[in-house]
């Protein structure tokens, strides 16, 4: 694995230093995903398809009401390019996604490393989990989550009556919470989600919204 697709957690606290760490003693540990992917202004060129270039995380744990860790995965699309307009949306350019490692390392390194199948997780809307079961049915890559997953955007709107639904900025605002770092990259997007979801945890309001069997398009 090269250096900048190393995924490198920083403020570490509490459950994460404990012995055993990752284990099923960590059972309240969630982890918070955001996906960058390739995407285009226009017209899609002929033959691209969209690939997730960025995998950030922010680890929760919901008993402390604490983000305990940050992590990024950068990730070298097999399939297509990053565009002027995904380079000014997300920061993210060709020369760097080129030192990222192949999808299939990543979501072995989220499975190993992070314990996707086993802990709960959570993202802003159904996007990121729609774009790894696309992308690991396309790729023929074992699916690295679990069935616990939580529509943060959903819960959010439960959570304070809302009859429209939020873009993470906006639940921001509403949730008086800062927007810490860049928006549109992975890793900063994660780590405010994670923000947020302490919001909602803190109004007793979260919940999962998705308990179904394991999506597994090929066998691990």
């Amino acid at each position: 694995m090269s250096e900048p697709s190393e995924s490198v957690p920083i403020a570490l606290r509490g459950a994460e230093q404990r012995p055993g760490a990752g284990t099923s003693g960590n059972s309240g540990l969630l982890n918070v995903v955001d996906v960058e992917a390739t995407c285009w202004s226009g017209k899609q060129p002929a033959g691209a398809v969209s690939e997730i270039i960025e995998i950030g995380m922010t680890v929760v744990d919901l008993a402390a009401g604490e983000r305990i860790a940050k992590h990024r995965i950068l990730v070298r699309p097999a399939r297509s390019t990053v565009s002027e307009f995904c380079t000014e949306l997300t920061g993210l350019t060709q020369a760097e996604v080129d030192t990222g490692i192949p999808f299939a390392d990543a979501c072995r390194l989220l499975a190993t490393e992070h314990r996707a199948g086993e802990r709960p997780w959570a993202s802003w809307g159904d996007y990121d989990r729609q774009q790894f079961e696309r992308q690991c049915a396309a790729t023929g890559t074992p699916y690295p989550f679990g069935r616990r997953h939580t529509n943060a955007k959903l819960v959010f709107s439960e959570a304070y009556g809302l009859n429209r639904r939020q873009g993470m900025a906006g639940a921001l605002g509403i949730a008086g919470l800062p927007l810490e770092g860049r928006h549109h990259r992975g890793e900063d997007d994660a780590w405010n989600i994670a923000a947020l979801v302490l919001d909602i945890a803190g109004r007793s309001a979260w919940r999962l919204t998705s308990d179904g069997g394991d999506y597994s398009p090929t066998t691990a």
